[in-house]
C-alpha cells in the first residue's frame, strides 16, 4: 500500500511539474504563465477538480516511449468561476510545445462531452505548437474529434477561448468554431499558415505578429473578439465575461443583485443627440448610462467600430446589447458591422439573452467595394439573425432609420416586441436631401426650390410619428425615461413563448 501511495505521489509530481522547471522559466521569460497557473487564475481558489492527469501518449515511433509525461501536454478537469461551473482545458506548452497527440484529444474530448450532459460552459486555453507530428494521422484524427465536438456544443453551452500562445495550422479550426476568441498581446497568435510559407508562396515577408497577432485579428480580419495585455488581464476579463452568460441553453441568463434603481432616471440624455442631423454621438454614453452601475461589456470593439455589441444588465439580468454608431462612418452598417452584428444576436438568441438594440442608421455604406465584396448576402446575416431570434427584442430608435437598414435593425416588422422611438427619430425611406433630388429631380437646377422641398419632407418623413400612426412604433418617449421603459419591457417579456417552424436547420446567407 505505501509503495503505491508512494508511486501515486511521484505520478502526481511528474504531471504537476509539466516539462520540467527550465521549460517553465522559459514560459515565464516570454510573459507567459504556465497551464496550470493559467487554471489557477481563472477558476475559484481550491475549485478546480483535475481529469486524467495520469494519461500518456501511446506512440511507439521516433523514441516516442521514452518520453512519456504524464497528462501528456493539457491540463483538463472542471471548477467554478465565481461559483458557477465549468470545464476547462489548459494546453501546456512545455510538453512536447503542447503539440496535440491522440491522447491529448481525447482528454479535451472528454471534458467537451460532459459539460454537453450537464450543461456548463467550455474554456479552452490554447498553447499549441499544433498536430504531434510523431503520431502522424493519429493526432490529426485527434483535431477532427475535437472539431465534432465543437460543433455538437454550439449552441447549446457556451465555448470560450484563450489563445495565450501560438495556434495554427488545422488547430485554428477549434477556437473558430467556438463562440468567442480572445487573445493576449505579443505572444499569441493564430494562422492557417506560418511566414515562412506565406513567403515561400507569395513571396511576402511578414512577422507572426503582422499576420496573426492579437492587434490583427481584433481589428483588421474581425477574427478574435478582444486583445489583453497578459496573461493575468486576459483570465480575470473571461471570470468577469462568463458572469454575463447562462450555463446552458436549457437555463435563464444568470440574476445579479443590483443597488441601481430600475426607475432611475437620465436627464443628460435629452440632450444627447446634437440639433444638427449631421452631427455625431457617442452612443457608448448612451449604453452606460441606461444599464445597470453602467457596467458594459463590449465584444470586438476594435473590429468594424460602426456597430457596437456587448453585454449588460437590466435589473441585474444579461441582455445583450446591439447599437449603430454615429461617430464612425455615420453608423452606417457595411459588411464587417452586418456580420459582427449577425453573429452576436445569433449568440444571444442560443442562449435565451433578451437583446436591445439602440438604432441611428442612415443606410448600408455605398460603394462598389461593399457591393463586390457581398453586403447584400452578408447584410441579409443581420436582417436573418435579428428576424429569426426568438428572445425579447426591444428597440430604441435615437435619430436615424432610413431605406432597409430601418428594418434589418430589430424592426418591429421582423418580430420586434418594443419598439420605441425618442423625439428625434426620423423614420424615412432615405435622407430628406437625397429623397427630394430624386422625387423632385425636375427641380434640380432651381435651389430656393429644392431647399424648400427638402424643408417640406424633413417636416413631414423626419419625424417619428408617420411610423407611430401605424403601429410601427409601440411609443415615442422622453429620453431621460429610457432606462425605465426598457426595464418594463424586459420584465414585461420575461416569459415570452415563441417558436419557429420546426426545420432540421436554417439556410442561413453565409
Amino acid at each position: 500500500m505505501q509503495d503505491i501511495i508512494r508511486r501515486l505521489e511521484e505520478m502526481r509530481a511528474g504531471a504537476r511539474a509539466g516539462g520540467g522547471e527550465r521549460r517553465v522559466q522559459a514560459q515565464h521569460a516570454k510573459g507567459k504563465l504556465s497551464a496550470r497557473e493559467r487554471i489557477d487564475i481563472l477558476l475559484d481558489e481550491g475549485s478546480f477538480e483535475e481529469w486524467d492527469m495520469f494519461v500518456e501518449h501511446r506512440c511507439q515511433d521516433f523514441g516516442m516511449p521514452e518520453q512519456k509525461v504524464p497528462g501528456d501536454g493539457v491540463v483538463t478537469g472542471h471548477g467554478t468561476v465565481n461559483g458557477r461551473p465549468i470545464f476547462v482545458f489548459s494546453q501546456d506548452f512545455t510538453v512536447f510545445g503542447g503539440s496535440l497527440s491522440e491522447a491529448h484529444a481525447e482528454k479535451i474530448c472528454k471534458v467537451m462531452d460532459k459539460a454537453l450532459q450537464v450543461g456548463a460552459p467550455v474554456v479552452g486555453l490554447n498553447d499549441s505548437g499544433g498536430a504531434r507530428i510523431q503520431e502522424g494521422v493519429a493526432s490529426l484524427a485527434g483535431y477532427a474529434d475535437v472539431f465534432q465536438r465543437n460543433v455538437m456544443a454550439s449552441g447549446v453551452v457556451p465555448q470560450i477561448s484563450l489563445i495565450m500562445g501560438p495556434c495554427a495550422g488545422g488547430a485554428v479550426y477549434s477556437p473558430a468554431m467556438t463562440d468567442f476568441i480572445f487573445m493576449v498581446k505579443d505572444s499569441s497568435y493564430m494562422f492557417v499558415t506560418g511566414p515562412d510559407v506565406v513567403k515561400t508562396v507569395t513571396h511576402e515577408t511578414v512577422t507572426h505578429e503582422e499576420l496573426g497577432g492579437a492587434v490583427t485579428h481584433t481589428t483588421k480580419s474581425g477574427v478574435a473578439d478582444l486583445a489583453f495585455e497578459n496573461d493575468v488581464e486576459a483570465l480575470l476579463e473571461v471570470r468577469r465575461f462568463i458572469d454575463f452568460l447562462p450555463g446552458s441553453n436549457r437555463a435563464p441568463p444568470p440574476v445579479r443583485e443590483t443597488t441601481d434603481p430600475a426607475d432611475r432616471e437620465e436627464p443628460s440624455l435629452d440632450t444627447l443627440v446634437p440639433p444638427d442631423p449631421n452631427k455625431p454621438y457617442d452612443m457608448k454614453e448612451l449604453i452606460e448610462k441606461v444599464v445597470d452601475e453602467g457596467d458594459f461589456f463590449e465584444v470586438q470593439p476594435t473590429f468594424a467600430k460602426n456597430i457596437i455589441v456587448g453585454f449588460a444588465r437590466m435589473e441585474g439580468r444579461t441582455v445583450g446589447i446591439v447599437a449603430n454608431q454615429p461617430m464612425v462612418l455615420a453608423g452606417c452598417l457595411d459588411i464587417a458591422s452586418s456580420t459582427k452584428a449577425a453573429r452576436f444576436v445569433r449568440f444571444c438568441d442560443c442562449f435565451n439573452i433578451p437583446i436591445l438594440t439602440f438604432v441611428d442608421v442612415p443606410g448600408f455604406m455605398p460603394g462598389t467595394a461593399q457591393e463586390h465584396g457581398g453586403i447584400i448576402k452578408h447584410g441579409a446575416k443581420l436582417l436573418f439573425a435579428f428576424a429569426e431570434a426568438t428572445v425579447p427584442k426591444v428597440t430604441v430608435i435615437t435619430r436615424k432609420a432610413y431605406g432597409g437598414a430601418y428594418d434589418v435593425m430589430s424592426s418591429k416588422h421582423i418580430r420586434g416586441d418594443v419598439n420605441y422611438a425618442w423625439p428625434t427619430a426620423e423614420i424615412a425611406v432615405m435622407g430628406p436631401k437625397g429623397a427630394v433630388e430624386i422625387i423632385f429631380r425636375g427641380d434640380l437646377g432651381d435651389t430656393a426650390k429644392i431647399e424648400a422641398r427638402t424643408e417640406e419632407y424633413r417636416q413631414t418623413f423626419a419625424n417619428p410619428f408617420v411610423a407611430a400612426s401605424r403601429g410601427f412604433i409601440d411609443d415615442v418617449i422622453m429620453p431621460h425615461g429610457t432606462r425605465r421603459r426598457l426595464c418594463r419591457s424586459l420584465a414585461l417579456l420575461r416569459d415570452k413563448r415563441l417558436e419557429n417552424p420546426w426545420k432540421k436547420h436554417d439556410n442561413l446567407p453565409l
